[in-house]
């Protein structure tokens, strides 16, 4: 169906919520999420690519109580974007209060720290939960854009029976595991193209990340209306970009 179909019908009946998870005490770059991109903050630029989703009904950032997390909060304000704040390690807690609070019925997770974020990918992969009739959507099931690029969208229902039920600490802190670990419990289904990106690494984790993210900005006139295609197009004709962060090892979700 066309986009524009749900619009009219499926987003018209439920109130779909983008939150952006965001702290400033990241282990390998603190306060990266605060770092300037391009005359922006990395934040700034993840609530303004996401807030270009045609299907999302809000956008909230959802941060912690910590002290050190003050200034993510006046730096919502500065931008204009809803904020809350929630326990620290326990990031399901916080994503299920925040969607509580703003009356969610689907919950698009996004991170602060993917300043390349499309609103297009935002929107197809709330068309494919809502079309599936799923509990839990991703483009990261099988990964196929680039690291970086990741939506996850799922049920508010299905975000309060995890919530109600895992105690691990690595699925507190990290959300979304107990959905596509427990097939037996939940539906979950994957944005399926034809390609695989999956090589480039866009997201931020590193002082190498930020110097390929900044440089890909500064190509494409540091505005962020770009999309990720356009951004493919900038690491294509540059041949040696892939070469700044290539070597990053990503963190592991969790040990066994």
């Amino acid at each position: 169906m066309a986009l524009n179909h749900f619009m009219h019908t499926e987003r018209a009946s439920l109130k779909i919520v983008a939150i952006i998870q965001a702290r400033m005490g990241s282990s390998r770059l603190p306060g990266k999420v605060l770092m300037d991109l391009g005359g922006e903050t990395v934040l700034g630029r993840v609530v303004r690519r996401s807030r270009r989703s045609r299907l999302t009904h809000a956008t909230v950032v959802a941060t912690t109580e910590l002290s050190g997390d003050d200034v993510i909060v006046k730096e919502c304000q500065r931008l204009g974007v809803s904020c809350f704040r929630g326990m620290g390690e326990n990031v399901l807690d916080r994503y299920y209060h925040a969607a509580l609070e703003h009356s969610a019925r689907l919950v698009v997770r996004l991170t602060s720290d993917n300043p390349l974020v499309d609103p297009d990918l935002i929107d197809e992969t709330v068309m494919t939960i809502l079309k599936s009739d799923a509990d839990y959507a991703s483009n990261r099931i099988s990964r196929i854009y680039p690291m970086g690029l990741d939506v996850e969208v799922c049920t508010f229902d299905a975000l309060e029976r995890a919530w109600r039920q895992t105690k691990r600490p690595y699925e507190l802190e990290h959300v979304t595991p107990y959905f596509y670990e427990h097939p037996e419990i939940f539906q979950c289904v994957g944005v399926k193209r034809s390609f695989d990106f999956s090589h480039h690494r866009w997201t931020l984790d590193t002082l190498e990340d930020l110097q390929l993210i900044r440089e890909i900005y500064a190509r494409l006139g540091n505005h962020d209306d770009f999309s990720w295609a356009e951004a493919l197009a900038v690491m294509e004709n540059g041949s040696q970009l892939a070469s700044m962060n290539s070597h990053i090892v990503q963190k592991a979700l969790h040990s066994s």
